[in-house]
């Protein structure tokens, strides 16, 4: 089963949810901006990708130049932040029960359910 991290607002988010929907492969959907994610999903998330929490932050975002841009921040500083402000979270990211992908481009999607 898959879950994606969706925002409805983002185009990216709306063609990746096109692939899965057309792929018909059995997934969930996680509102992630209704439904925050807490650190420990975030922590869950991140080993799947392989990334650290930086590579998920979407640093052209307003809250993340008017509160984090230029400041040394350790690994935990990011995650407290991508949890006070989920609309940093990079979007869409899709896993599985054992991996994911950050969606951008969709076609990221479409090899990752294959």
């Amino acid at each position: 089963m898959y879950t994606i991290l969706h925002n409805s607002r983002c185009g990216k988010s709306r063609d990746a949810m096109k692939v899965l929907e057309e792929s018909g492969k059995d997934f969930v959907v996680r509102e992630y901006l209704k439904e925050p994610l807490t650190k420990n999903e975030l922590k869950e998330i991140l080993t799947k990708l392989n990334l650290k929490p930086i590579d998920i932050v979407r640093t052209n975002e307003e809250d993340w130049k008017a509160n984090f841009k230029g400041k040394e921040l350790s690994d935990d500083e990011v995650l407290n932040a991508l949890v006070e402000y989920p609309k940093l979270i990079q979007r869409p990211i899709v896993t599985d029960e054992k991996s994911g992908v950050v969606g951008r481009p969709k076609e990221l999607v479409v090899d990752f359910i294959k």
